[in-house]
């Protein structure tokens, strides 16, 4: 069972940018093939991670405007936020240690 949190508009704030935990968000789609490549390692992350960091998935066709307000130009796009600032971002179907490395140093 996946502990990701899905964000919307009306939870961004609260769920990514004030969290106490480093916050790795995906931006990701449905129709997207790589995206779905990388949603096993998303979610065996959130498990492995959980109360040490928050993972966290923006689908952008339900959330255009989340996606356009951070220039998500190319899907999956992952970002780390760490007390409301973007710390590290990379647009790329990743191996899992690859998507690791984004936040393990935050933790």
């Amino acid at each position: 069972m996946s502990k990701s949190v899905t964000i919307t508009g009306a939870n961004f704030e609260s769920e990514v940018l004030g969290s106490p935990l480093p916050v790795l968000v995906d931006f990701w789609a449905a129709w997207c093939g790589p995206c779905k490549m990388i949603a096993p390692f998303i979610d065996q992350l959130a498990e492995e991670y959980s109360g040490r960091i928050k993972i966290c998935k923006v689908n952008v066709d339900e959330e255009e405007d989340l996606a356009s307000q951070h220039v998500i130009a190319s899907i999956p796009t992952l970002v780390v936020y760490q007390g409301g600032n973007i710390v590290n971002q990379k647009a790329s179907a990743l191996p899992k240690q690859e998507i690791e490395k984004l936040f393990k140093d935050l933790i």
